[in-house]
């Protein structure tokens, strides 16, 4: 990726550091909350130019006519996998007035299969992987090896950002999954208002993630569970239990293991309470 002089280029450690090969419990923690100086509504993008899977390239000088959706996600992110087809409604609904741009980042949870890349090369395969497994068709592009521009916007995950023509943050979200914040703040952008500036939710896009961890540890690898296991033990027992819920769309999985888990846990409580 092209970086212009306005962006700080990563020192080599940093690099290193994104490019990590071990999901950790200090990576969820950082997931989960955004820092007072983070980019939010109002502020403008850096300077950047991406390549993009068709040949093209996503630059912050050639927004053209049309707001921005810029998605970031990758391969083995569970929010990503349930993301991306709310994000496909989305697109048929306003692709026509609404730029979208699906930037690929790091694998959020490296296994033995679908490693950490760690060259352009291979992370531009592990782009075509991705859009190709979610047959996505609007514009895909690829950051730099070390993260560049995610690093910028800081390492979410999957976090999204509606751009109005000139660069502006419009909205944020912190889960790409949250399509209702994002329907709002598309709509509100496009009649003339301003968007609500940002979407808080945190714990119910996650809980819809859960159901998707099952088929990421298929596809990257057991080292992947083993991983979530250590770093997040309650996120994978919700894992597990919602394999057992298969006639449930896998969005309903998780929020319905944590209610039944939760149910059986007060259950106990009150039969211990009793017993006492």
């Amino acid at each position: 990726m092209e970086m212009k002089a306005n962006v700080t280029d990563a020192s080599a450690s940093a690099g290193a550091d994104y490019r990590f090969d071990t999901f950790r419990t200090s990576s969820l923690v950082d997931d989960m909350r955004f820092r007072r100086a983070d980019p939010g509504p109002g502020d403008r993008i850096p300077d950047f130019k991406l390549p993009t899977l068709d040949g093209g390239s996503f630059a912050s000088d050639d927004f053209g006519p049309r707001p921005v959706l810029m998605i970031f996600g990758s391969r083995t992110c569970p929010v990503t996998e349930s993301a991306l087809p709310r994000l496909g409604k989305l697109h048929a609904d306003f692709g026509d007035r609404i730029r979208f741009v699906f930037v690929n980042t790091r694998e959020a949870h490296p296994g033995d299969l679908i490693v950490q890349p760690t060259t352009p090369e291979q992370k531009h395969a592990h782009a075509e992987a991705l859009r190709d497994h979610h047959h996505i068709s609007y514009e895909v592009a690829v950051d730099d090896i070390d993260g560049t521009l995610h690093r910028h916007f800081t390492p979410k995950p999957n976090s999204a950002y509606l751009l109005q023509t000139d660069g502006t943050v419009a909205y944020r979200a912190h889960w790409a999954n949250d399509d209702d914040g994002l329907r709002h703040a598309i709509t509100d952008l496009l009649e003339g208002r301003i968007p609500r500036g940002r979407s808080r939710a945190t714990i119910r896009p996650l809980m819809r993630a859960v159901g998707h961890l099952p088929g990421i540890v298929r596809a990257g690898g057991p080292k992947i569970e083993r991983d979530v296991w250590r770093a997040a033990a309650p996120l994978a027992l919700l894992a597990r239990l919602s394999t057992v819920l298969r006639p449930l769309p896998l969005d309903r999985r998780g929020p319905t293991a944590a209610l039944a888990l939760a149910t059986a846990v007060a259950a106990a409580s009150i039969a211990i309470a009793m017993m006492v």
